[in-house]
């Protein structure tokens, strides 16, 4: 049974996963239905905590899930030969999920609680599939391009989002429902907004579980039970530790400055209202412009992957974004925030997608599910970090324009643990 299939049609139909998926990140997670459900619903509710702060805890305890069960779920997968199937039925749970958050109307305070435990569910369950959706890469690239394949899934993800930003908004919120003009009583418009992203997702998940095959067993899982799995994946850290350490260094260095990623995404929008003077339909905008910024960078920085390696991708990408956040702490107004706020999100697709391929190209073949799992659970374990030095340091200094300091602080942390990392190109010439 032959694994690999390279071929161009697989490689989009494996990015087209990419393309579909940000109909949950972008759409539910970050822009839209998260704010309904704070915003909208959370107002029913008769409580001494914000809304905002109890969806926070709710979705910190499915953070903890995730990153405990990751990895065994990655590793069921390589064993058991199940990665392209596994991907399919944590793909189409968290699509029925999606579906199901059209129950949730902005009128009983019964409706924040189930919308916040579906998205919770729903966060879950599409890491898992993430998981093995990553591990594929390897399957569908060689060590010559997989540096561009990994940027051009990045790359299509990221226009995914804006292209369904803009049908999501302009269709369906802005306004009173939209250019649709749908009824906006008991929240339909955003229910809608959340089938809508479902029938997406479902579209574009289809091409990568007919093109790229399934994998051969590495093992007999069937004869396990959960301790079993925890034990083998301590195992396999034990092993990693004695005979590829650099994978390991590699595990804690991406963990801490892919945090500083995604916290330029969390509180790039709250700055620009707060210290740059954008008005929400300016963020919006700035919203799209940003994710195209970050989808070129993606694709550009996957050619010179395969040129130079991930690693200086890694590192440049880093070094130019933490100039480019020295540049912002000092500027003032929309214009210098719109010029120096792109540059700094044309870096994060680059490092983004260098970092996928890094893990990819080290991986031991039939642990790829595996090594990705232990990638989630060690990005879950410092998702505090950006959150707490952007708080510190505001606190700090009195004002939110100093929290841009903590974001390049992390960032920094995680160019500097970066260093001592060997590049896997390098290593194997």
């Amino acid at each position: 049974m032959n694994t690999l299939r390279t071929d161009r049609a697989t490689v989009t139909a494996w990015a087209l996963w990419d393309w579909g998926s940000a109909a949950f990140n972008a759409v539910l997670v970050t822009f839209i239905f998260s704010v309904y459900l704070t915003d909208s619903v959370g107002t029913t509710l008769d409580s001494r905590y914000t809304p905002t702060t109890l969806y926070g805890l709710v979705m910190a305890v499915a953070g903890v899930l995730i990153a405990v069960v990751a990895p065994i779920v990655g590793q069921r997968a390589d064993l058991k030969g199940t990665r392209r199937r596994s991907l399919g039925v944590w793909t189409f749970i968290t699509i029925a999920l999606m579906f199901s958050l059209f129950t949730v109307r902005n009128d009983a305070p019964v409706y924040f609680w189930l919308g916040a435990v579906i998205m919770a569910v729903a966060s879950v369950l599409f890491e898992f599939a993430e998981v093995n959706y990553y591990a594929q890469l390897k399957q569908i690239s060689t060590p010559e391009n997989v540096g561009r394949v990994s940027g051009f899934g990045w790359g299509m993800g990221y226009a995914g989002g804006i292209v369904l930003l803009l049908i999501c908004y302009f269709g369906f919120v802005a306004g009173e429902g939209g250019m649709f003009g749908l009824p906006t009583e008991g929240g339909l418009n955003i229910r809608l907004v959340a089938v809508f992203a479902a029938v997406w997702f479902a579209v574009f998940a289809i091409p990568v579980l007919v093109r790229v095959p399934e994998i051969r067993p590495s093992g007999a899982a069937d004869t396990e039970g959960v301790l079993d799995a925890y034990r083998r994946l301590l195992r396999t850290i034990r092993d990693l530790w004695h005979t590829d350490r650099n994978a390991l260094y590699f595990l804690v260095s991406s963990a801490v400055f892919r945090d500083g990623l995604a916290g330029v995404f969390t509180f790039g929008a709250i700055l620009a209202v707060t210290v740059y003077g954008l008005t929400p339909g300016d963020v919006l905008l700035f919203g799209v412009a940003a994710n195209v910024a970050a989808a070129a960078g993606a694709m550009l920085g996957g050619f010179l992957d395969d040129i130079l390696g991930p690693k200086p991708i890694i590192i440049a990408s880093l070094v130019l974004m933490i100039a480019s956040a020295g540049v912002l702490y000092f500027v003032e107004g929309p214009q210098m925030f719109w010029i120096f706020g792109l540059i700094l999100c044309l870096f994060v697709g680059p490092a983004q997608s260098a970092a996928r391929s890094f893990l990819s190209r080290v991986a031991p073949d039939g642990r790829e599910g595996q090594l990705f799992g232990l990638y989630v659970t060690t990005g879950r374990a410092v998702s505090w970090l950006s959150p707490l030095a952007f708080g510190m340091f505001v606190l700090l200094g009195g004002t939110d324009r100093f929290g841009i300091l903590g974001i390049g602080l992390v960032l920094l942390v995680g160019a500097l643990l970066l260093i001592p990392v060997v590049d896997p190109t390098r290593r194997g010439r």
